[in-house]
């Protein structure tokens, strides 16, 4: 559960979605982690991500999708379909939906000639991998050295997620910075979320500008219990209401003593 999670979203930060982009995730054969990496990667820097998508390779959808979240967010940041097979068609979708030409450019080219040790080594399939929409601008890969692009708001990534990760290094100084949300987290053993459902509403009509969340673990009668996260961007405010936390705590632990008789309570915050 979590509560006030919109008013996280600061009128002054910016705006991103992610757009996972690849049949194989969902089919269920290649597992995502991308977004949590991108994810992580946004909060970093203040820019609030407010929507993920998973779409098929499919061009009307990539087209479709680009354009809508393009226009609503600040930053659109895509994964996967710039490889050098015939389904990685992730390029020229964005060309598509921005309205330009897509062909290979001499600098991506020289990228992939530098990587592999001449014009020699690449063939029709990966001289793919240097065809870029007009306009775009170059994001470098430490890892495999296919570049990815940036058109306009648009940044266009690779899938894999050690290739992708290294990509970003290439974004921060693209990207307008926001203030960050912090979060303090109490774990609170043997309390089911149910009874530290009442505190986190009497903090919610406190602190109306953090964002509140519980997260069980565990199961009875084994080891179990509730994360308490309290995230913001007032660092004065967010310890304060972790504060009022820690100090309704015991009351809601009596209750739960009354409900598990036969747990142990020695520990409530790890």
């Amino acid at each position: 559960m979590t509560v006030n999670a919109q008013n996280l979203n600061d009128e002054f930060n910016p705006t991103a979605a992610i757009v996972i982009i690849g049949d194989e995730i969902l089919s269920g054969r290649t597992q995502d982690t991308n977004v949590n990496t991108i994810a992580k990667f946004l909060g970093s820097l203040g820019i609030d991500l407010i929507e993920v998508r998973m779409i098929h390779d499919d061009e009307a959808q990539v087209v479709r999708t680009v354009n809508a979240l393009r226009a609503d967010y600040d930053y659109v940041f895509t994964t996967g379909g710039i490889g050098p097979t015939h389904d990685d068609i992730t390029a020229d979708c964005v060309a598509k939906a921005f309205g330009v030409p897509i062909a290979e450019r001499a600098d991506a080219l020289q990228v992939l000639i530098d990587r592999y040790g001449g014009l020699d080594k690449l063939n029709v399939n990966s001289r793919r991998m240097a065809r870029v929409p007009e306009g775009a601008s170059l994001i470098l890969n430490p890892v495999s050295g296919a570049p990815g692009f940036q058109l306009g708001n648009v940044f266009v990534m690779a899938g894999v997620p050690r290739i992708m990760a290294g990509m970003l290094n290439d974004l921060p100084y693209r990207l307008r910075q926001g203030r960050q949300v912090m979060s303090r987290t109490l774990k609170a053993h043997y309390v089911p979320e149910s009874l530290a459902a009442d505190i986190l509403t009497e903090l919610d009509r406190a602190y109306s500008d953090l964002s509140l969340g519980s997260y069980p673990y565990g199961m009875f009668p084994d080891a179990f219990g509730t994360q308490l996260v309290i995230r913001g961007r007032n660092k004065d405010q967010l310890n304060e209401a972790f504060d009022r936390l820690v100090a309704g705590m015991p009351e809601v632990v009596e209750k739960a003593k009354a409900r598990f008789p036969e747990a142990t309570f020695e520990e409530l915050i790890a």
